[in-house]
């Protein structure tokens, strides 16, 4: 039997920004012991020309919200990406599970062959389904996702790979 685009994607998707948000209060907590101010946390960077910790953060929500809503065939939520502060990046990871809690796996039917076309500044993308999912969405949320964890850890939080996993 082979594994529905849904179920492929929106449970761990979810469970992972759960992971996420658990991971970013070990970071406040840390920011809040060590009297680092949390901007300079959430503006931190592995690499000069990388995105910040915040950045990080949003483009892992993008890629579950913006991509789930293109195969399921609805709106994709829009959000600011203002965010500042950790209290605002966990209300943005909860907005963007709310919005995977309302996507019904029979939204999600047939995506595997449907055709996906959308644009990123001067960029312009053509997808079936499936490789969508499998080669844009997935790796893509996990690279900002293992990015955020990485930050924090660079940072000195006291995260292991249970926490990124969990467990």
């Amino acid at each position: 039997m082979a594994i529905s685009m849904y179920h492929a994607s929106v449970p761990q998707f979810k469970k992972m920004l759960v992971n996420l948000s658990a991971i970013l209060i070990k970071a406040e907590t840390h920011s809040s012991n060590k009297k680092i101010d949390q901007k300079v946390v959430l503006g931190s960077r592995l690499f000069l020309d990388m995105f910040a910790l915040t950045k990080q953060v949003q483009i892992t929500c993008d890629q579950a919200k913006n991509g789930l809503a293109r195969l399921a065939c609805v709106d994709i939520p829009k959000f600011e990406d203002n965010e500042a502060t950790f209290t605002e990046l966990q209300e943005r990871i909860s907005k963007t599970i709310n919005f995977l809690d309302a996507l019904k796996p029979e939204q999600m039917e047939g995506s595997a062959d449907k055709e996906i076309k959308f644009s990123i500044g001067e960029w312009k993308f053509e997808f079936i389904g499936d490789q969508y999912l499998l080669t844009w969405i997935i790796p893509n949320f996990y690279f900002h996702i293992t990015t955020a964890y990485n930050i924090l850890r660079h940072n000195g939080v006291d995260v292991g790979k249970t926490d990124f996993l969990g467990l």
